[in-house]
């Protein structure tokens, strides 16, 4: 090997370790870690027995009277996404998430009869502003696709209603609508009635390719093949 090519293997070699180091720095000294999962005790606090049946449970009447009626989304609500990333052999997470989430979930005897949501995807934000740019650019385009949707399709049907504070699962069947494409889901919904609010977690897994979602993963940083998308929904009687 010549003294020129050798010289530039060994500048290559060292670049490379600074990349590599430089990762594991950030990662794990500097970057602050990704937030945890959303939970229901992020928004309700709540503590008690789990419930699951056939179509799910919500809880006992508010204080103010029936369950009955209109709910709407209220303070307290965040919809996000979390993205396992590698950048140069370091293994973290990207968390991004809005508050900026509407809607409304209409129950009436029994049966969660309709229910539907919207979030506005360019206020989705996380603790790097290069990944939200390309979040909002190249990946989700929300200059073209500003919203994000979810419409029940199938009544969620209760059964007797549990004791304020109890957390109960159900399952929501419904469509879905990312980036433009829209599909049918099956959202899987843990909720509890906190006084006068009702508080809903749900998680779903979105592989990119299905979404027509471009792969996240760019330059030194990649990623898996799909996300979790997480929600929180407070609900308020309207």
């Amino acid at each position: 090997m010549n003294s020129v090519v050798k010289r530039v293997a060994i500048a290559l070699v060292a670049l490379l370790a600074l990349g590599v180091g430089g990762a594991w720095v950030y990662i794990n000294v500097i970057k602050e870690d990704a937030p945890e999962r959303l939970s229901l005790d992020d928004a309700a606090g709540a503590t008690g027995s789990t419930t699951t049946t056939a179509g799910g449970e919500l809880g006992e009447a508010p204080a103010g009277g029936s369950l009955d009626g209109t709910w709407k989304i209220a303070e307290g609500s965040e919809v996000g996404y979390r993205v396992k990333e590698v950048l140069f052999g370091q293994s973290t997470e990207g968390v991004g998430r809005t508050s900026k989430v509407t809607g409304t979930f209409t129950l009436a005897g029994t049966s969660v009869s309709e229910a539907d949501f919207s979030v506005d995807m360019a206020s989705v934000t996380s603790d790097e502003t290069r990944r939200d740019g390309q979040f909002r650019d190249r990946i989700m385009s929300t200059g073209e696709f500003p919203k994000a949707t979810f419409t029940l399709t199938s009544p969620i049907r209760l059964s007797a209603m549990p004791a304020d504070g109890a957390k109960v699962t159900a399952v929501a069947k419904g469509d879905l609508t990312l980036r433009g494409t829209t599909k049918p889901v099956e959202i899987d919904l843990e909720a509890t009635l906190d006084g006068d609010s009702v508080k809903v977690l749900g998680n779903y897994t979105v592989v990119f390719e299905d979404w027509d979602i471009p792969n996240p993963s760019i330059g030194p940083v990649s990623t898996d093949d799909h996300g979790l998308l997480e929600l929180l929904l407070v609900l308020d009687k309207s």
